[in-house]
């Protein structure tokens, strides 16, 4: 299915936690922002690295599609894009933000799609890590829907770290987005889920409100 594709990259791309090279972003003294053709921008702390996912994504791209499970499936991966990678702090947190450019797919997502499109991420996530239970909410941003999930884990490797591992899904006009944090600490968390986002040119809000897991997708 086509709505994995988004969850299977973003989990190859974000994990390992390593540093790339650096690219630009737009910067202010307190924080920086990502802005996407597909209809979005992404505003976050300026302390947070930004990191260049050029060079991985063709092996990330190239490993999903050998477990795709069809040609549609096979071509939503190719035409997936990773389109902001960051960390921060030591031990490392990450933020990735993925996009599915409807252009490229052919063909368009609604909002029925959401639990689909974030549901497989954690799948890929258990490579790397024990996880506990997951917690999904939806809520509404103006006029976007969005889901999320949030599920606590420890790498295998260092079982001695606590993470949060969070994604959140949104179907825009022109395509449909992912953002994921793995936050080592409360402060990532935090910083990722304050970070400021404009859908489809409409009121900034921030990415995951308070209220956030009050409703359950049905």
């Amino acid at each position: 299915m086509i709505v994995r594709s988004i969850p299977a990259l973003l989990l190859l791309s974000g994990v390992p936690l390593v540093a790339q090279a650096q690219i630009a972003v737009s910067t202010s003294s307190a924080t920086r922002t990502y802005t996407n053709d597909v209809g979005f921008s992404y505003t976050f702390p300026a302390d947070w690295e930004v990191v260049d996912m050029t060079s991985s994504l063709p092996g990330a791209q190239q490993q999903a599609q050998q477990q795709a499970a069809s040609d549609q499936e096979k071509r939503g991966i190719g035409c997936t894009q990773v389109g902001l990678s960051a960390r921060y702090g030591t031990p490392a947190s990450t933020v990735v933000a993925v996009v599915l450019p409807f252009a490229c797919l052919g063909s368009e997502m609604t909002e029925k799609d959401l639990p689909g499109i974030g549901s497989g991420a954690l799948e890929g996530v258990r490579q790397n890590f024990d996880l506990g239970d997951p917690v999904d909410g939806s809520y509404s941003l103006a006029s976007h829907s969005m889901w999320i999930e949030r599920v606590a884990g420890t790498l295998k490797e260092h079982p001695e770290v606590q993470y949060a591992v969070e994604v959140v899904c949104s179907i825009l006009k022109k395509g449909a987005v992912c953002w994921m944090a793995i936050a080592a600490d409360q402060a990532a968390l935090v910083g990722f889920e304050h970070g400021v986002i404009v859908l489809d040119n409409g009121p900034p809000s921030m990415l995951v409100p308070a209220d956030a897991f009050a409703n359950k997708p049905s």
